[in-house]
């Protein structure tokens, strides 16, 4: 029940309530309000029979008759009776006075009018009281109207006259509750908007940062589950961190383990080439040292693999004349591919500097060659060129091998390549490789 009380559902309920409450308070309020209105700015206007007796009493009480007595007397009628009509018939028939009456009067009146009158008031609305001044051969008659209307209850005339200020109360009410609606909902959008720019911020390890929970309710509770995930992220990242030292510090241990036996090997092997051996011996000695030298270098591809991964492999960039520098890599490279029995084909033009580390473009360019040696040995061939474009300067690297994807006995895990997109990308190259059955083109480009 705790959890409830403190969630959006009872929130919002709670506000539905309080509207509907609100709609009948404002009912009551503004009808007392308008009836209160009512009865002082409207008199108690009384029994029709009262109005009557004392219209009579009024009119016949009558001193003197004139044009000036008769216009006191509606004053004074008019102080009560504000909506009340009132006009004065002589006895010549001529309507001399007339005050607010309810509908056109003739100005001559004979028997058939006052008939007529007489009938079609009779009953009626509106209320008419006909009334004979003092000597009423001679002052003809005085007639009182009034509407039927101002006999209603109380309730009924606040209705009628100031209904309008119920409908306003109302459409205030509404307002009112929209508007609750809207910061209400707007609180919860900002809410949820902070939880989501939180989720896209990150920290220096790459985390989500944590949010404040400041409420109980359901987003409240969304907040503290994903704080729960920030944390379970970082405890995650940190035994990562943890075990990837450890790698490290394993594939160091090892590398320089492995190093210490294969020196001695190294050694070994070289000892025995220099006794008299038969053609097989040298053969065998010739794959020894071949063996040797493929897991020197895959020890070296593990070291620098492992360096890169964790941004301490030495970098120091500067202007190289990118042309020369591959001559003379690929002079060094010469020899290895003429003992392979390989056609070469060197095309370079000249392509200016390059900002690059000398040791990196020399890893880059090692991994390159020494894949093709590896991979590339059925097309015995080798094209080594540079060319230059409008968008870019590029090296090529061309084989006639079976391409890539095919599966050979000196398939590795692909660490050369990784390193070779690792360097190439960490000195602001791009690279591509395209690949097929009838060979590997990989170029190297320098956007300009």
């Amino acid at each position: 029940m705790s959890r409830f009380m403190k969630s959006l559902l009872a929130k919002y309920m709670l506000l539905i309530f309080i509207a509907i409450l609100l709609v009948q308070l404002a009912y009551l309020l503004v009808g007392s309000l308008a009836i209160f209105g009512f009865n002082i700015i409207d008199k108690e206007v009384g029994d029709t029979q009262l109005i009557e007796k004392k219209w009579h009493e009024d009119v016949e009480g009558l001193q003197t008759v004139n044009q000036d007595t008769m216009q006191r007397l509606f004053q004074e009628w008019k102080e009560d009776y504000p909506r009340a009509g009132m006009f004065w018939v002589n006895g010549d028939g001529e309507l001399v006075l007339e005050e607010d009456t309810l509908q056109e009067l003739p100005q001559k009146w004979g028997s058939v009018d006052t008939l007529t009158f007489n009938k079609n008031r009779y009953d009626s609305d509106p209320f008419t009281v006909i009334a004979f001044p003092p000597y009423k051969e001679k002052n003809g008659f005085v007639v009182f109207e009034l509407p039927r209307s101002e006999f209603d209850p109380p309730i009924l005339k606040a209705s009628e006259r100031y209904g309008y200020l119920i409908l306003i109360g109302v459409f205030l009410l509404i307002a009112f509750f929209i508007m609750m609606s809207f910061m209400f909902f707007r609180k919860i959008q900002k809410r949820l908007v902070k939880l989501e720019d939180a989720m896209k911020i990150r920290d220096e390890d790459g985390l989500p940062i944590e949010v404040t929970t400041k409420k109980e309710d359901e987003i409240g509770q969304l907040e503290k589950s994903f704080n729960r995930m920030v944390h379970e992220l970082r405890d995650s990242r940190k035994r990562e961190q943890e075990e990837e030292q450890i790698r490290r510090e394993l594939i160091a241990n090892l590398s320089h383990d492995l190093r210490t036996p294969l020196t001695k090997v190294r050694a070994q092997s070289y000892t025995i080439s220099k006794e008299n051996l038969t053609p097989e011996g040298h053969k065998a000695i010739e794959a020894i040292e071949t063996s040797i030298e493929n897991i020197d270098r895959l020890i070296e591809n593990l070291m620098s693999y492992t360096l890169l991964m964790a941004s301490k492999y030495k970098y120091d960039p500067r202007p190289m004349d990118i042309t020369r520098f591959l001559r003379e890599s690929v002079a060094a490279w010469y020899p290895v591919f003429e003992k392979e029995n390989y056609e070469i084909e060197i095309e370079l033009v000249q392509l200016g500097e390059w900002n690059i580390d000398p040791m990196w473009m020399e890893r880059i360019l090692d991994n390159l060659f020494q894949n093709v040696i590896r991979h590339a040995g059925i097309g015995s061939y080798i094209a080594i060129k540079t060319k230059t474009t409008e968008k870019y300067d590029a090296i090529l690297i061309i084989d006639k091998g079976p391409g890539i994807h095919h599966d050979t006995s000196e398939k590795g895990a692909g660490i050369g390549l990784t390193i070779v997109n690792m360097m190439v990308k960490g000195m602001g190259l791009e690279w591509d490789m395209d690949s097929n059955e009838t060979g590997t083109t990989i170029t190297i480009k320098k956007m300009k």
